[in-house]
């Protein structure tokens, strides 16, 4: 038996053990199971993997794609990276990498348009990384939106007005706000201000249309949900878990 899984806290929302199980079943890939194990604690990290010495992969999501980072024997993660949402484990040896920038970055250029050169990105959590690692790498400039000002964000959400909507026509939630079943929230920006000209990409999937979406569609902009960004990471992790 061959046996993956996701860590994080809750996962009520995950589509993860769907995903990779119908994966299994449909592509024929006898004896591997992939799991859920909602950690409360990172620390509860070691006991899971005494208890299921099998394990041979994992990706992480919130609140752990930073704390992990100090139980990784080695990272393939790239510099200026700290997160990690994928665990490959060989001989108890716990190898860390970052698919989310594969997944972001394959399922956002398709939508940019000329006009998309600078991005506000709302959160500054352990996706934020991946968001702003692909940013820089497309030569997007951005400013990152968090509650309190501090050394990771640039503006608070009370900074945000129509001048910064107008310059940002590329906004990215990379927050839980929205996620099922917190339903009825969403980040707490000016939408009166936005265009047609603005795209709106939501790192969460499910619901497929947030209340983050559904504001900006109203106005007119282009919508994208994190849907396709976790296929490509999964694919990219099942690719990572069997080289």
């Amino acid at each position: 038996m061959r046996l993956f899984g996701l860590i994080g806290y809750p996962l009520s929302h995950s589509f993860s053990k769907k995903y990779f199980t119908d994966k299994f079943e449909n592509e024929g890939i006898a004896g591997c199971f992939y799991e859920l194990f909602p950690l409360q604690t990172i620390e509860a990290l070691l006991p899971l993997l005494q208890k299921h010495p099998e394990l041979e992969g994992l990706n992480v999501t919130i609140p752990y794609k930073q704390q992990v980072l100090a139980y990784l024997d080695e990272s393939k993660i790239p510099a200026g990276l700290n997160a990690c949402n994928c665990i490959n484990i060989t001989g108890g040896r716990l190898t860390g990498y970052n698919t989310d920038v594969t997944g972001f970055e394959l399922s956002v250029i398709p939508l940019l348009k000329s006009w998309h050169k600078k991005a506000l990105v709302l959160g500054n959590g352990g996706a934020t990384a991946a968001v702003v690692f692909v940013l820089k790498k497309l030569g997007i400039d951005f400013n990152i939106v968090s509650r309190k000002k501090h050394d990771h964000s640039t503006l608070t959400y009370h900074d945000i007005n129509k001048k910064i909507i107008a310059d940002c026509p590329l906004i990215i939630n990379t927050t839980p706000l929205g996620m099922h079943p917190d339903t009825g929230s969403c980040p707490d920006i000016p939408y009166q201000f936005i265009t047609d000209r603005h795209l709106l990409y939501d790192l969460v999937y499910n619901p497929a249309k947030t209340l983050f979406l559904q504001k900006g569609e109203g106005r007119g902009a282009t919508i994208k949900n994190g849907e396709e960004m976790l296929i490509l990471q999964a694919e990219e992790s099942w690719r990572i878990w069997n080289e």
